[in-house]
């Protein structure tokens, strides 16, 4: 699974480990995410989030 950096505050959401904080289990990809689903660290919404290329 990818994980996605917030192009504003640099937080990367790894889908592996999910975000317990707003209980999203370890395990959902990005795309699963919940619509109102924000930025853990700054509160931006998901349309700020770009891939991060697996190298």
């Amino acid at each position: 699974m990818n994980k996605w950096e917030c192009t504003a505050c640099g937080y990367i959401y790894d889908p592996e480990q999910g975000d317990p904080d707003h209980n999203i289990p370890p395990g959902t990809p990005f795309e699963s995410l919940p619509d109102d689903w924000v930025c853990p660290q700054c509160g931006v919404g998901k349309e700020f989030f770009q891939k991060v290329e697996e190298t």
